[in-house]
């Protein structure tokens, strides 16, 4: 599947759901209920390799996972690969086309300083390079809100993103109407957070929301009803 493909589900006003998957199986159960997209989460990838969010997931095999999801599904992919994990942007882009994803989410932290954010001139300078080493849908986080910095700065670095050549900013975090019309008049496609306090779906759309992703919280969910169901098993055989 091409990256034009996924570029053109980005529509403001009728939102692109995405389910984050974690690995093939949760890939599959995602196209299988008719989503057009699998997108990833790096948390749930993480996790699912035995590391910890936050880049400490060795970048080969979040790539390996990636690659398998790509191999496993017949709809576009696209993947949360952090702040690069270290690689330099053109290396990244050949790796991610490579592995059969034709997006990902980059993001402005920078890991190696947590919490640290990169200056916006360097950031636009990573997501225009990332641009020009392959074919990729760029959602260009911004984590400015989850710092609890100012609108402003956000808005200011949504900009300088997405004249850098960014498909969608991703001002993670935001749940106010007024904050999310600001960032939809920059004129470019807005992603965010389904997180439990969001606005419901069609209003998000109302606002002109391009794109919604469901982040951590599909994973958390799985795993929260997996725990359920072993500490169920489990008091049931202490107790007979």
């Amino acid at each position: 599947m091409s990256a034009a493909a996924l570029r053109a589900l980005h529509v403001p006003g009728a939102p692109l759901v995405l389910p984050n998957a974690w690995d093939a199986g949760s890939a599959k159960l995602v196209a299988a209920a008719g989503f057009p997209v699998v997108a990833t989460t790096s948390s749930g990838v993480a996790e699912a390799l035995g590391f910890e969010d936050g880049e400490l997931a060795p970048a080969d095999q979040v790539l390996g996972v990636v690659a398998a999801i790509a191999r496993a599904v017949d709809v576009p992919v696209t993947a949360d690969m952090e702040s690069g994990y270290g690689l330099a942007p053109a290396e990244l882009a050949a790796a991610l086309a490579e592995a059969g994803a034709v997006g990902l989410n980059y993001e402005d932290t920078d890991h190696a300083r947590y919490p640290a954010l990169r200056p916006v001139a360097e950031q636009a300078e990573r997501i225009a390079a990332v641009k020009a080493g392959a074919d990729l849908v760029v959602n260009a986080r911004v984590d400015v809100h989850i710092r609890g910095r100012s609108v402003e700065e956000g808005l200011e670095r949504a900009r300088a993103y997405l004249d850098a050549g960014a498909d969608c900013v991703y001002p993670i975090g935001i749940t106010d109407p007024a904050t999310i019309e600001r960032y939809v008049q920059l004129g470019g496609a807005v992603n965010v957070l389904l997180s439990p306090d969001q606005l419901p779906i069609e209003q998000l759309g109302r606002l002109g929301v391009a794109r919604i992703s469901l982040g951590h919280f599909l994973h958390a969910a799985a795993m929260d009803a997996a725990q359920e169901r072993l500490l169920r098993l489990s008091l049931r055989d202490t107790r007979s």
